[in-house]
């Protein structure tokens, strides 16, 4: 099962289909995989970790797949702790090195996602190391984000938080939101 994960992210979808907004697309990923995302957001799939793909694919099914399954809802968030700590433990086992280096990202993803700024000054620095430098690029966007605000202020709607001055400000500017 891991591998239709894997497969469908990496061999039967463009990549351009990762980063947009699509409802077509993320209805395809919810009927296709959102049994699964609820699985993985129960840690039934566990046995997956035995192997770096497996783990890699748990951590899609986490992490980017609940974004297009739960579009606009804090749903979008709430495995993202999930997600980033099977993520740590992967790069503590030297997982992520078993890996293709392209696919090594979205493993890191977790680390981009979370709001804190501890967690980005670990995952700069593994990316720095690990990752293709467009992959540490993006990276420091987001990093420099958490470092200004504390918080994505694009999430603040979705998460009922109330946005600050600077932050409304913020959002007005290209690339503010991912």
């Amino acid at each position: 099962m891991p591998q239709a994960v894997l497969s469908f992210w990496f061999d039967d979808i463009q990549p351009a289909r990762w980063w947009k907004v699509d409802p077509g697309f993320d209805a395809l990923i919810r009927s296709r995989f959102g049994a699964l995302h609820e699985q993985a957001g129960r840690c039934e799939l566990f046995g997956w970790r035995a192997t770096p793909a497996g783990r890699l694919a748990e951590v899609i099914a986490l992490d980017q797949f609940a974004r297009h399954i739960h579009r606009g809802s804090p749903l979008a968030f709430a495995a993202d702790p999930l997600a980033l700590a099977l993520a740590q433990e992967a790069v503590a086992a030297g997982a992520d090195l078993a890996l293709p280096m392209a696919r090594r990202a979205f493993l890191y993803m977790p680390y981009m996602h979370s709001e804190s700024a501890s967690i980005h000054a670990a995952g700069e620095a593994l990316m720095r190391e690990r990752a293709e430098k467009g992959t540490h690029d993006f990276e420091l966007r987001h990093k420099a984000i958490v470092d200004r605000f504390g918080r994505y202020p694009h999430r603040n709607a979705i998460l009922g938080r109330a946005s600050t001055p600077e932050e409304l400000e913020f959002l007005k500017q290209p690339g503010s939101s991912f």
